[in-house]
């Protein structure tokens, strides 16, 4: 099963910001799955607010169905072959050199799209 990294950073600063992208950034992820992939999402802090923001543009982005709770404290996959195994923070710089100098990683090529 392939493992897949999305980060919105540069579409953030790009197009939403329109200014460069800082050296370092900070934010908050998310690992989302199904049978084929599994995705670890990464979104800059002043483009999603809460962890459910990220996972409800994985979902625009991936034609996912999903919604908010009533509370819209978590937004929900309707397919149940989708999992959103977890979250946390980041601070990161040069994500792709980080992950490639894994020793797990070692021979694959690092995609982040």
């Amino acid at each position: 099963m392939p493992f897949l990294f999305i980060d919105y950073t540069g579409l953030y600063f790009t197009a939403v910001a329109k200014i460069a992208e800082p050296a370092v950034t900070s934010g908050k992820f998310v690992r989302i799955r199904n049978e084929a992939a599994d995705y670890l999402v990464f979104s800059p802090r002043e483009f999603s607010k809460y962890h459910a923001n990220i996972v409800e543009r994985f979902c625009l982005d991936k034609g996912i169905e999903g919604r908010y709770d009533p509370e819209r404290k978590r937004y929900n996959i309707i397919d149940q072959s989708w999992f959103i195994l977890g979250g946390g923070k980041f601070e990161k710089q040069g994500l792709r050199e980080a992950i490639s100098s894994l020793p797990e990683y070692s021979g694959f090529t690092v995609l982040i799209e």
